[in-house]
């Protein structure tokens, strides 16, 4: 009699929890990005739908995050001081995961929607999702060499926290536009999503985008990281075709 009392009691506290479950899926414009010798940007449009099996209570919001990032890669990050009248580095902080590329967007403002502990956790915002596990003894101030790594992607349009530009509707349906700069790093891009309640995470989906170059740029590309030599030489060749045809050329103009 007493274990299924217990039993009830599990069964009447999971209703509530259930009934209250929130999922999110999304859909994109485009799943691969194509690099060609005039790519000069692009435009990804993130929608989708926030399901669930009962309306909302009143008073309760939901706001969405998006995110999409490239690919992470190691980056030194080097401070520059004027030593006799000469600009020189003098120190440097190597950071171990850095994404080549991010953008955040947000339905309003991060701060006011997600908390410390959630951003932690899923490593949300840029200075979370870049990883910088150590410095050397002799620089002190190593999370100004992060922030300025930001600041200067920030200026390169690689980093964006773009807030309040997720169209929700009827907190059901939302999508965003993010912009894909010129100078994208070739890569697996992932998105994500994050439905957000009260500061705190409660469904995510992730998918992701193929950006590669194509045709000879995609050729010449593999070439110089598969074979750098024979690259090195046919740039060789090809620089010396090219000056003895100018060459060439200019006598012929001459006489």
């Amino acid at each position: 009699m007493i274990r299924l009392a217990f039993a009830l009691l599990l069964v009447l506290t999971a209703l509530p929890l259930a009934a209250q479950s929130r999922d999110v899926i999304i859909g994109l414009s485009q799943e691969r990005v194509d690099i060609t010798a005039n790519f000069d940007g692009s435009e990804i449009r993130v929608f989708g739908a926030v399901k669930r099996s009962t309306p909302l209570a009143i008073g309760e919001n939901l706001d969405v995050i998006i995110t999409v990032s490239g690919p992470s890669m190691p980056v030194t990050v080097r401070k520059k001081d004027r030593v006799a009248g000469i600009w020189v580095n003098t120190q440097s902080v190597e950071v171990d995961q850095a994404p080549s590329f991010y953008k955040l967007v947000t339905t309003a403002p991060l701060n006011d929607i997600l908390t410390e502990v959630e951003d932690l956790r899923h490593k949300i915002s840029i200075p979370r999702a870049i990883r910088s596990v150590g410095a050397p003894d002799n620089v002190e101030d190593a999370r100004n060499f992060t922030e300025a790594l930001i600041r200067i992607r920030k200026d390169q349009g690689l980093y964006a926290v773009l807030e309040d530009s997720v169209r929700m509707l009827d907190q059901t349906l939302f999508d965003a536009e993010i912009a894909l700069p010129a100078n994208l790093v070739e890569g697996t891009y992932d998105a994500r999503v994050f439905l957000v309640r009260e500061g705190a995470v409660i469904a995510e989906y992730a998918t992701r985008i193929d950006v590669q170059k194509v045709g000879l740029e995609r050729a010449i590309y593999r070439l110089a990281h598969d074979q750098p030599l024979v690259y090195g030489i046919l740039s060789l060749v090809i620089a010396i075709a090219a000056g003895w045809g100018a060459s060439a050329i200019f006598r012929y103009v001459l006489n």
